[in-house]
């Protein structure tokens, strides 16, 4: 198939573009460059420099002709979300609006959207399955919610077939080494670990220590890239096959709690990792972590790959090679 691959040449996005060569597909990439890297374009394929705010780019991309589009453009920073929600309206809510709007006017058909499990809020229970309550506790998941129903009303009356995928924290590295390059400004764990493990910084926090948890530190849910990856391209497949929406949770079943990432990363590394326990960030919960039991029965997927040594060994590698090519 043609695919149009929107935030393709971000830290997920250019996972997928290779996900999807590796499965034959026909790739183009629309990205702005923001936070995505040239680094991580493959020459094989089409790139168009554009921006989803505004719709004549985006109608000049989809005049091109693609059986589908795969949506990964959106800022993402939880914190930020709830002190400009501003930027995310515009962004994430209106630029997915003149996506829909370009591709439903261009008829195509079908859509693969990166959506959060911040779609769910404070869990009510646990593993978070797709029947959960969303409840969204910060501006972020708000926005990713509004695209879903978003979507359910394209559905409906334009016959826009989408594969919504929630899921909590995407981390590790393309185990084959292809993919390396770095995101800018990272604010999740894995990625400050590794910058602490590489001299980058010279520590780092651990917020709380009284956690109602086996180590007292929080529990996150963390899925390998390559896992994501492998996942965008079967709910594609899907949705083409069955021409029927669908929307999954992609968990690793279990959690992992910061103690133990941290812990990991020295013995693998290691290196010492210099980690300070401050007190808790407000609104982090105590446990995340989802359910893939429906992924697994519609499209046959499961982590392979987000074991916590895969996950860092792959990560360290490429901090490694990113650092000793920019040295």
């Amino acid at each position: 198939m043609k695919v149009l691959v929107i935030g393709g040449a971000g830290y997920i996005g250019s996972h997928v573009v290779k996900e999807l060569m590796a499965q034959g597909h026909e790739i183009t990439v629309f990205d702005n460059l923001s936070s995505g890297l040239l680094q991580n374009l493959f020459k094989e394929n089409d790139f168009i420099a554009g921006d989803i705010l505004y719709k004549d780019s985006l109608d000049k991309a989809f005049a091109r002709g693609f059986d589908a589009f795969i949506h990964l453009a959106a800022f993402k920073a939880a914190g930020e979300s709830m002190i400009n929600p501003e930027k995310y309206s515009v962004n994430n809510i209106t630029g997915t609006l003149n996506i829909l709007n370009s591709a439903v006017e261009h008829n195509c058909k079908y859509m693969v959207f990166s959506s959060s499990a911040a779609v769910f809020g404070e869990p009510k229970y646990l593993p978070i399955d797709e029947d959960h309550p969303k409840d969204p506790e910060n501006y972020y998941g708000y926005t990713k919610l509004s695209i879903e129903e978003f979507m359910k009303w394209y559905d409906k009356i334009k016959g826009l077939k989408f594969a919504a995928l929630r899921y909590f924290n995407a981390a590790g590295y393309d185990p084959d080494g292809v993919l390396y390059g770095l995101e800018q400004n990272p604010a999740n764990l894995l990625p400050i670990i590794m910058e602490v493990a590489c001299g980058m910084r010279d520590k780092m926090k651990i917020f709380g220590k009284d956690y109602d948890t086996p180590d007292g530190t929080c529990i996150r849910d963390y899925v390998h890239v390559t896992d994501l990856a492998r996942a965008h391209v079967k709910a594609l497949d899907y949705i083409v096959k069955n021409n029927e929406s669908l929307t999954v949770n992609l968990g690793s079943e279990k959690g992992t709690s910061v103690t133990e990432m941290v812990e990991a990363a020295r013995r693998i590394t290691g290196q010492p990792i210099p980690a300070d326990y401050v007190e808790r960030r407000p609104g982090d919960p105590a446990c995340l972590y989802a359910t893939s039991k429906k992924a697994a029965e519609k499209l046959n997927w499961k982590a392979e790959y987000s074991d916590i040594d895969t996950l860092i060994d792959s990560t360290y590698k490429a901090y490694q090679r990113y650092n000793k090519e920019h040295k």
